[in-house]
């Protein structure tokens, strides 16, 4: 059956009103109109939904029927349209981020915590993923955007370049010397033990990358899962890692570790924000990535 859902609009406010002639008002379309309508509605529905006379419309027990249906239908949408608003306001939704535990924790967190302080009643999760794994999360629909190291690329992925990192070679006490006798070469890294993240993730294809230009490669003592995890073996002498300058600035002030500077040196990276491409945000997504750098 082929109804025009204004139709239903037409006969709802007859039967709110009580009168063709109010409905019409409420509407802001002609009485006739209406009249028509509501002939075309009988018509194809195969009966009588009011009864018409001199003190308005009233309907019949088919008309009862219908309404009651209809009632509970605008209803839900009046529900489904105040839930829009509160969500255009940022008194609800969620909103899914995607981040590795070194971006989240170094980058995310404090802003994190600036948009929950705004608007505490839309819901964020972050689901944890290295950034190849975050993009495919993306792309999957998982989440509505992602931070990731550059450089990456994907045809589907659009790519917003925030804030500027740069990776250094740091040891702990042992290597004081080290530290202090100017720039280590790349291709005298092999002397020394290495710590480096596992692979799978863009800031070790970004290291290997950068070794493999320069004819070298990396082939580290231990492989790691996380930053955190490579600063406390630099710091109890494992070895020389490779970690964000901008991550271990307290250790490298403190003593705890100390920078080797590399010949040629390390190029700076930047953090991205991934977004699917063509794809509308939310206005609570929209709302929080109008807080990133």
């Amino acid at each position: 059956m082929q109804v025009n859902l204004e139709w239903y609009r037409v006969f709802y406010w007859i039967a709110r009103t009580g009168s063709l002639s109010r409905a019409a008002d409420q509407l802001h379309i002609t009485q006739p109109a209406v009249s028509h309508t509501i002939k075309q509605l009988e018509s194809t529905l195969g009966g009588q939904l009011f009864f018409r006379t001199p003190k308005g419309a009233t309907l019949t027990k088919e008309g009862e029927v219908l309404f009651h249906y209809l009632e509970q239908a605008f209803n839900f949408v009046d529900i489904g349209e105040k839930a829009i608003a509160e969500m255009n306001n940022l008194n609800s939704g969620e909103i899914a981020i995607g981040a590795s535990d070194t971006l989240c924790k170094h980058y995310l967190l404090p802003h994190l915590e600036q948009f929950h302080a705004q608007h505490p009643g839309v819901r964020i999760r972050v689901t944890n993923r290295t950034t190849p794994e975050t993009l495919a999360l993306l792309k999957e629909g998982k989440i509505d955007f992602g931070i990731v190291s550059l450089p990456a690329s994907d045809k589907q992925v659009e790519f917003r370049k925030s804030t500027p990192i740069q990776d250094s070679l740091v040891g702990g006490i042992k290597f004081r010397d080290l530290a202090a006798d100017g720039p280590l070469s790349i291709e005298a890294l092999k002397q020394y033990p290495l710590l480096i993240l596992e692979s799978g993730g863009s800031t070790r294809r970004y290291l290997d990358d950068y070794a493999a230009l320069h004819g070298v490669k990396l082939e580290p003592e231990f492989e790691l899962g996380s930053v955190d995890l490579l600063v406390q073996f630099a710091r109890s002498g494992f070895g020389l890692a490779f970690v964000v300058r901008n991550y271990v600035q307290e250790e490298l002030q403190s003593g705890k570790l100390f920078e080797i500077s590399l010949d040629p040196p390390l190029p700076e990276r930047q953090i991205g924000i991934a977004t699917l491409r063509g794809v509308p945000l939310s206005s609570a997504t929209r709302s929080f990535l109008a807080l990133l750098p």
